[in-house]
């Protein structure tokens, strides 16, 4: 397997992932509402961020493997949970406050903290059982290996009759 990764082109659509992605958060700002949102009827933009935490996450595929990289700085490997069940990879965790606060005294919260929780497939011709995840920094690196054989391949369906 080699570290050179292939990134998907930004003006076309990554797959699956992505699209699931961007379906998952049209429907949480659709019930939740967003962060410009929530500013608008407080006037407290960085408080009413606290609790959303979300993880940026990175898909890229190469002829080997598929890899997600997720961005979860300020937590430690043991916040953090991944599993695979029924061809679904999910990664959930908490980050927490970790501030004391003093009778009287005000405090202003501007990082995000709070619990997550992101779902992704996994194509079928991802060997499941060869899944692989590195935790360094605040990064997480899940490498997804390709089985022998399943590269994914366009191929053009003639329309018509």
């Amino acid at each position: 397997m080699t570290d050179t990764k292939e990134n998907l082109p930004a003006s076309r659509s990554s797959g699956l992932f992505d699209d699931f992605r961007k379906e998952m958060d049209t429907m949480m700002e659709r019930f939740f509402g967003n962060a410009e949102t929530m500013a608008s009827k407080t006037g407290f933009p960085s408080l009413m961020t606290a609790g959303a935490v979300k993880p940026a996450i990175d898909i890229t595929e190469n002829d080997e493997a598929i890899t997600l990289t997720a961005e979860l700085p300020g937590m430690s490997e043991e916040e953090v949970d991944l599993t695979i069940t029924d061809g679904m990879l999910t990664l959930k965790g908490e980050k927490t406050v970790s501030h004391e606060s003093k009778t009287g005294d005000s405090v202003v919260v501007e990082r995000n903290y709070g619990s997550f929780h992101r779902s992704f497939p996994v194509p079928d011709r991802v060997d499941q059982d060869t899944i692989d995840a590195k935790f360094d920094k605040g990064v997480l690196k899940v490498v997804m290996p390709k089985k022998p054989g399943q590269d994914s391949k366009d191929r053009k369906i003639k329309i018509g009759g």
